[in-house]
């Protein structure tokens, strides 16, 4: 009886297991094969819709008649930048959160929280604002500065887990061997972190490579705009060109794809070690 119960579970999971792939990758599919029809067959009523003639005109007209390798440069530029930097700033701030003790540390933390389930949308008027006064609108630098501070909150609490599983014994016995406390913490307690420094560079490096709504606001000419701007622009008020959005799709995902594939065991490395106190 249990062997069949057992038997039973398996399937199910499997079942279940198989339904939620072909769901999530079906989106996948589809993008992809309508990226690869000519523009005059999108949705021509073929089996599975599938082109009975594979063309890559929608990827030649991206970059012939659009500056999408521009904008793609500008995306890479601006969300490794970013992501780096927050990711810098937040692993400073969270040793000081997770070594030190002060009045505030519990309102630090607690405003770092609450910033996250503010929407960032509500900010978009001041911040336009405060932006112009500083004359960095449409500007790549302005973009980059504004995605950092966004990115620092959350990866400051995320980076503060894993600095809480690192035992003091580490950085104090570097630090009775001569090293100061920043040699003990880059020496000593950087190569321990490093799952964990790698998860919340993904973590930034995405969520500033998918951000659109910052990014309509602020830029405004074509040699500064990033991908989802760019992809946004395929919208019009009378037509919607899926063949180019389709395109610019596909190219917009495959480097997060690519990024995730080789970072994977440092994700989930980096994710495990921070959930688990002690």
């Amino acid at each position: 009886m249990i062997n069949k119960e057992s038997t039973a579970g398996r399937a199910v999971r499997v079942t279940f297991l198989t339904g939620w792939l072909i769901v999530t990758v079906f989106p996948l599919y589809w993008i992809t094969i309508t990226s690869l029809k000519s523009p005059g067959t999108i949705f021509s009523p073929s089996i599975a819709y599938w082109p009975e003639h594979f063309s890559l005109a929608n990827y030649t007209g991206l970059f012939s008649k659009a500056q999408f390798g521009v904008y793609l440069t500008n995306s890479l530029v601006i969300a490794t930048v970013a992501g780096a930097v927050a990711t810098l700033i937040s692993l400073l701030s969270a040793y000081v959160l997770a070594r030190f003790e002060f009045r505030s540390k519990t309102a630090l933390l607690m405003a770092a929280l609450v910033t996250q389930m503010i929407p960032s949308f509500i900010a978009l008027g001041p911040l336009y604002m405060l932006m112009t006064e500083l004359q960095l609108v449409d500007n790549r630098l302005g973009l980059t500065l504004v995605y950092i501070a966004v990115c620092i909150p959350f990866c400051t609490v995320m980076l503060r887990g894993f600095f809480e599983n690192v035992p003091d014994a580490l950085e104090e016995a570097a630090m009775i061997d001569g090293c100061s406390r920043l040699g003990a913490l880059f020496r000593v307690l950087l190569p321990v972190m490093q799952p964990g420094i790698i998860a919340a560079f993904i973590f930034n490096f995405v969520n500033c490579w998918n951000e659109l709504f910052l990014s309509v606001t602020l830029m405004n000419s074509d040699a500064n705009k990033t991908v989802p701007t760019a992809l946004n622009g395929f919208i019009s008020s009378f037509n919607i060109d899926w063949g180019s959005m389709s395109a610019a799709a596909v190219l917009t995902i495959a480097p997060t794809m690519v990024l995730f594939a080789f970072a994977s065991r440092y994700i989930v490395q980096g994710l495990t070690s921070g959930a688990v106190k002690g």
